[in-house]
């Protein structure tokens, strides 16, 4: 005998659907994203990703959006001027606890290589990031010239892909203290 989807309250299942992709890819990387294996593991009927989204193409977009803005939100990316090791334990905390929020996205941004379509959306997640950074960094008194949000938000990237590969949290802490040394050095005085 088998199970049917459960039946969620009304607006419940989009949401759903974007975490089940992020487990998907986490698990299986893009490749394993099919309509049943998401509809299969969100417990709904496969049937709402075209409802909610019309396609693959339109569940992977919305699912990089919302992975992008709870990603923002969870990790305390616009503390990154406190320049503190509050604000690196934050980040490192939020990107250990839901390691595959940001795995999917690192996905994503590897397709982007192969698929022009994904680039675009890679694009924007880019600019989203570094556009909070630099709002952060302008809020202290940063000048934000020659690309430091870019190189800010690169650094600090990096540095996440470090630690969820590798994993040695006993380097890539300091190293996220120092970014922020760093970049308190460029705040303006008064």
């Amino acid at each position: 005998m088998t199970s049917q989807p459960r039946k969620l309250p009304y607006g419940d299942g989009r949401d759903a659907l974007l975490a089940a992709v992020i487990s998907v890819v986490a698990e299986k990387g893009l490749r394993g994203v099919t309509y049943r294996s998401v509809g299969s593991r969100a417990g709904v009927n496969h049937a709402l990703v075209t409802h909610h989204f019309g396609s693959l193409d339109g569940l992977l977009a919305a699912t990089m959006e919302w992975a992008v803005r709870r990603s923002i939100e969870e990790t305390g990316l616009e503390g990154i001027a406190d320049f503190d090791e509050s604000f690196a334990d934050a980040l490192i905390g939020s990107v250990g606890a839901e390691p595959e929020l940001q795995l999917f996205q690192f996905e994503m941004i590897l397709e982007s290589r192969r698929n022009p379509e994904i680039r675009e959306m890679v694009s924007r997640l880019y600019e989203n990031y570094v556009r909070t950074v630099e709002q952060a960094l302008v809020k202290k008194g940063i000048d934000t010239h020659n690309e430091v949000s870019l190189a800010a938000f690169a650094a600090l990237d990096g540095l996440m892909l470090q630690f969820l590969t590798i994993s040695d949290v006993t380097r890539i802490r300091p190293a996220v203290v120092e970014v922020g040394r760093m970049l308190a050095r460029l705040q303006k005085p008064g």
